[in-house]
């Protein structure tokens, strides 16, 4: 099977590296895995090959494309850009003939970027690429709208005529579709529920990062703020509480800003961290789930990836939603009342108070959650059954 897959991140990188987990476990296919975002260093599998689109990204509020990477500019013509990532993303597929077209996100989101993917979409109605069936890749919580009728009409009005299955990445016994899409309903197409896709740690791989790092039996604390756009307050907060409580209970901290933390804050982390013995920052690790397969205690933001992720190590989690959504808090607190992490007021938040959370959740054993984790191997699967 040769599937084409298009992955559009525009802020973080959560998306981007949801979609890769999906890459994997389409081992045995052809997967063409393309991307259009700022450029991000992905470790692909043999079976699968990156087409990179010209760069975009947007605004902060949304408002407008910036070209990003290597071969534009700021000031480069962005309607010559839009012109030419179209025109390329049609010559892709026109010469990938793939069985499967899998879309994340669209129609639910990324509707800026409908300009290069309607027209792929139809041309697929019309046949012009083969016998190509198309999905939709979709998060298991939607962000608020404000004019939420409007935006579910223009959702159906793409979904049901040129799509042929929706794949929502979430455990229906934790949260619905219907409950942040009510038009859920009218959809017509058949909609599956995958389960959660988060890469399953190696519990070897966790042992063995332990003795790389020579903990010699102390407990370990990860703490990160994902693609770092927002939440560097929390590792600053973090850092404070770790020194506070560290002669009561002595550990190592491993902290992540992520690769878009602003520079300062990542300057001012890396500065304190380096009058702490037990503290190290670093930008990024690819070796994040061993890490939290590795830990005693995690202290992050809330988004779907790395609250999957603590799920599939074990381990337990404070986590700070992001305040701007419902996506991150909905989640976070079903999964509070399932014991397997525990959520922090961003209002209440100081290095005292948080200083006693992380001591008494240290090394915290986590009750049975029960959440489906298998959402990569289930689309795969669903993904094969689709082209038959």
């Amino acid at each position: 099977m040769r599937i084409a897959f298009y992955s559009q991140h525009v802020l973080g990188v959560g998306h981007l590296f949801r979609s890769l987990e999906i890459v994997r476990a389409l081992a045995g296919h052809e997967v063409f895995f393309i991307t259009g975002g700022a450029e991000v260093d992905l470790d692909l599998p043999p079976h699968a090959k990156r087409l990179q689109l010209p760069g975009l990204m947007m605004s902060e509020d949304f408002s407008r494309f910036i070209p990003v990477g290597a071969g534009v500019d700021e000031n480069m013509d962005v309607d010559a850009l839009l012109e030419r990532r179209k025109a390329l993303l049609m010559e892709h597929m026109e010469r990938l003939r793939p069985d499967v077209f899998l879309v994340e996100l669209f129609p639910f989101g990324r509707k800026k970027f409908g300009f290069e993917l309607v027209p792929v979409l139809e041309a697929a109605r019309q046949g012009r690429f083969g016998p190509c069936r198309v999905a939709c890749s979709l998060r298991d919580i939607l962000v608020e709208k404000k004019e939420q009728s409007t935006f579910e009409k223009r959702v159906l009005g793409v979904l049901n005529p040129l799509f042929d299955r929706l794949l929502v990445h979430a455990d229906p016994n934790l949260v619905r579709l219907e409950e942040t899409f009510p038009a859920a309903r009218d959809i017509t197409i058949p909609v599956d529920y995958t389960g959660y896709v988060t890469p399953r740690p190696d519990p070897q791989a966790g042992e063995a990062l332990r003795h790389e790092l020579q903990l010699d039996g102390l407990p370990l604390v990860v703490a990160s703020a994902g693609g770092g756009s927002v939440g560097q307050e929390l590792l600053h907060v973090t850092l404070a509480a770790s020194a506070l409580f560290f002669s009561e209970h002595p550990h190592r901290l491993a902290m992540f800003t992520g690769p878009y933390a602003p520079p300062d804050d990542a300057h001012r982390l890396r500065a304190s961290a380096e009058a702490m013995d037990h503290a190290t920052v670093r930008i990024f690790t690819d070796r994040f789930p061993a890490y939290l397969s590795a830990a005693s205690l995690s202290v992050s933001l809330a988004g779907y990836n790395t609250t999957m992720n603590l799920l599939g190590a074990g381990v337990h989690g404070l986590v700070m939603p992001f305040d701007q959504n419902r996506e991150q808090r909905m989640r976070a607190e079903r999964l509070q009342e399932r014991g397997a992490l525990t959520v922090l007021d961003p209002a209440t938040l100081d290095p005292a108070r948080l200083a006693g959370l992380m001591a008494g959740r240290l090394g915290r054993k986590n009750q049975a959650h029960g959440v489906d984790l298998d959402g990569a191997v289930n689309t795969a699967r669903i993904l094969e059954n689709l082209s038959e």
